[in-house]
């Protein structure tokens, strides 16, 4: 194979469909014995970053086989300063062609887009123990390792979670929301600039608030806000793409089958509703816009989460509730119901100036600790 008989184009929906599916199967599945989790996006490979204001897909292609393939979208977010920033997800390369340079040639076009574009900043998220990803961004591509959130994953239990009946929480509608999320939340890291169409958008199931009982009836009256409350948004990405476990032993089907049993006869285990049907695709809802004030509000994040478990055990496709958070959100972190062995205690951001005058302050970012939250936009997830 010469490299240069490899063809790097925009995806062609049309033409590309069947042979994206193929390739995602190769690059998820492998011939590991292990359990996987991998995305099945029901037919609309580009659903991940449909909802973005600009995305592109980018695949190669070799003698008529799709080899590889990356996602990229483009937004304005605040940083230091309001920025226009490129996100990279989705990077797949064939089993057989990996170690060519075609994962470094797809993100290489995918970032002269983003230059076309005016793109400040590139970015994209990995595990911090995937060496081979880490090792193409970092180490070849040069980009900066930046933040080390926490993906938090709750699984929706056959039975509700009780909530404190001190607690009031309510929903709010999409204007005050934006207020709320403009004027307490404006400066946080990665804020979307369009906060008012994510808020908008068919996905997003709406905002909630929860305060004291006594607070409600004056929560936000003239600008002004209890000493304690809490705040966070729901997007249903079950709306956009389903996970699937692809591959897995006999054994993981066996306990399946067992816990369906004990969960008939012992109800009182509440058992997580993933271990009803293991190999059944399922959504989830994602928790974004998860804000807190005042010093006893922790609960209030704590209640606000019940409640979003109460809500998804509604809607029989939802079997989880995730949330990601940075590590400077460290009060907000503990207060947020999550199972260790689903979760993610250290994803990692890596980041990256494409303009060379830029270089320094990203370096300056880079290296100084994490002073503010940081906002994940479920367009991203």
């Amino acid at each position: 194979m010469s490299f240069d008989d490899i063809k790097i184009r925009s995806y062609d929906g049309n033409f590309d469909r069947t042979r994206l599916e193929l390739l995602e199967r190769s690059c998820e599945l492998g011939s590991s014995k292990h359990v996987f989790l991998f995305t099945d996006t029901m037919g609309d490979p580009i659903s991940r970053i449909r909802n973005s204001p600009m995305y592109i897909m980018l695949v190669a292609e070799l003698n008529h086989e799709l080899i590889g393939a990356v996602q990229g979208s483009i937004k304005m977010v605040t940083m230091r300063d309001l920025a226009k920033v490129g996100y990279i997800l989705g990077l797949r390369v064939s089993p057989l062609h990996r170690r060519k340079g075609i994962g470094s040639s797809l993100v290489q076009h995918l970032e002269e887009w983003f230059i076309r574009n005016q793109v400040k900043y590139a970015y994209m998220a990995t595990e911090k123990d995937n060496n081979v990803s880490v090792n193409l961004f970092v180490n070849k591509l040069h980009y900066l390792k930046f933040r080390t959130p926490a993906i938090l994953v709750h699984p929706v239990k056959s039975r509700p979670l009780e909530i404190s009946s001190k607690i009031k929480i309510f929903k709010i509608n999409e204007e005050n929301a934006e207020y709320l999320y403009r004027r307490y939340m404006g400066l946080t890291e990665f804020f979307p600039s369009d906060i008012e169409k994510v808020l908008r958008n068919k996905l997003s199931l709406g905002t909630w608030v929860a305060c004291d009982q006594g607070g409600r009836d004056q929560f936000g009256l003239n600008g002004n806000f209890p000493t304690n409350w809490a705040v966070l948004s729901v997007w249903n990405s079950g709306g956009l793409f389903k996970l699937r476990i692809g591959k897995a032993p006999v054994s993981c089907l066996v306990y399946s089958e067992a816990f369906k049993m004990i969960d008939k006869a012992f109800a009182c285990f509440n058992m997580p509703r993933l271990l009803h049907n293991l190999f059944e695709p399922f959504g989830f809802y994602f928790l974004y816009g998860v804000h807190q004030e005042g010093p006893m509000s922790g609960n209030m994040i704590r209640a606000l989460c019940k409640y979003v478990h109460n809500m998804a055990r509604a809607d029989m496709d939802c079997k989880m509730v995730v949330t990601e958070v940075g590590c400077y959100d460290e009060k907000v972190r503990p207060q947020i119901p999550h199972w260790r062995m689903l979760s993610c205690t250290k994803d990692l951001w890596c980041i990256k100036a494409l303009k060379s005058e830029d270089g320094e302050s990203i370096n300056e970012l880079t290296r100084i600790p994490q002073k503010r939250p940081l906002f994940v936009d479920p367009r991203d997830v």
